[in-house]
């Protein structure tokens, strides 16, 4: 490959627009699988593991959100009307961007992210998954901003969110092409994006294409409040079609109308094929054919400062355990291990 080459990392089309479509291939377009970085090394794609087993065809696309999360971490109660002490930090983060990247930081070696950021900060951004190991197709919104989260966290290191959804539920069916899922082997869509109709139906694109290409996908409720909005009918009629659900406690509840998760796990299998449920401290439990399969123990942690984003490294480790060739409960337990490191850095991405 010649070194003026465009790579789908930055290429975007007159409008701005992310697109896979305009790469050239040994017939004149370029494919996914022998692409090379701008400093000559060779993509994931054709890439081999350590024990020099080819990794063709092993990728994971994830359609999502990126976001600026601003995380303000105040040891004592809010004060309402006045001043309450905090440290504030602002961060690259947002569900989509983080299950990417902790899937590349457990060992997936290609990573592709989908997800519209504003013009405002989308250089910082693409900066920020590229150091990450994340290859990005970020379609560029000219009008909205990029997505910003205020993030309250408490000394528990619990945390509440306040959400301006910016350029993210802006994602269209014009920034998304067939192409992207060229060698990929596992697509995961963020839930967020399904709660407006105009990024739903790119996500739904995206997923019917996959089921005809046999490509498993899988899908994270994302918010336990959007998702009481949409109405639990509504996301489950969406997210038909798809093969594995990952929500917390919470949402199994909602998408069920259970309050023990493992009965929502249960049920919520009897409608997508397999079942994860995250439970924070105690673990997660695993689901299939209507019946609870595994139960998996939380890696115990001391000094927890910030559980940003716990839900989504256990999505990325857990993914990244699956593509390289674990069974459900072994990759439950690598999402377990992420979750318990991501709990222990501020943000919702790895710490460097």
């Amino acid at each position: 490959m010649t070194d003026d080459r465009t790579t789908a990392d930055d290429r975007t089309t007159a409008d701005g627009r992310a697109t896979a479509d305009d790469r050239t291939t040994a017939d004149d377009r370029t494919t996914a699988d022998d692409r090379t970085t701008a400093d000559g090394r060779t993509t994931a794609d054709d890439r081999t593991t350590a024990d020099g087993r080819a990794r063709t065809g092993r990728g994971l696309l994830v359609i999502g959100d990126v976001v600026t999360d601003v995380v303000a971490r105040h040891r004592t109660a809010l004060v309402h009307g006045t001043d309450t002490p905090a440290r504030i930090r602002t961060l690259p983060g947002g569900a989509g961007a983080n299950v990417a990247c902790w899937a590349t930081r457990s060992g997936c070696a290609d990573v592709r992210l989908l997800a519209r950021v504003g013009a405002d900060s989308v250089d910082w951004h693409r900066d920020a998954l590229r150091r990450a190991g994340v290859r990005c197709l970020l379609a560029v919104d000219e009008e909205a901003p990029t997505a910003t989260v205020v993030a309250l966290v408490d000394s528990a290191a619990e945390r509440t969110f306040l959400t301006d959804s910016g350029a993210v539920l802006r994602l269209s069916p014009d920034d998304w092409s067939p192409s992207m899922l060229d060698g990929v082997a596992h697509l995961h869509l963020s839930g967020y994006l399904l709660f407006a109709a105009t990024s739903r139906a790119t996500a739904l694109l995206a997923l019917q294409e996959a089921r005809s290409r046999r490509i498993p996908v899988s899908v994270d409720p994302a918010s336990a409040g959007f998702l009481a909005e949409l109405g639990a009918d509504r996301f489950l009629t969406a997210v038909e079609g798809a093969d594995l659900l990952l929500p917390n406690a919470d949402e199994a509840r909602l998408l069920t109308g259970l309050p023990e998760p493992a009965d929502a796990a249960a049920k919520l299998s009897l409608q997508v094929g397999r079942v994860v449920v995250t439970l924070g401290e105690d673990g997660a439990l695993l689901a299939a054919a209507g019946a609870v399969t595994g139960r998996i123990p939380a890696v115990q942690v001391r000094g927890a400062v910030d559980s940003t984003g716990a839900g989504d490294a256990f999505t990325g480790g857990f993914l990244a355990a699956h593509l390289a060739g674990a069974d459900d409960v072994s990759a439950a337990a690598a999402g377990c291990r992420a979750g318990a490191e991501a709990v222990t850095t501020v943000g919702g991405r790895p710490g460097t």
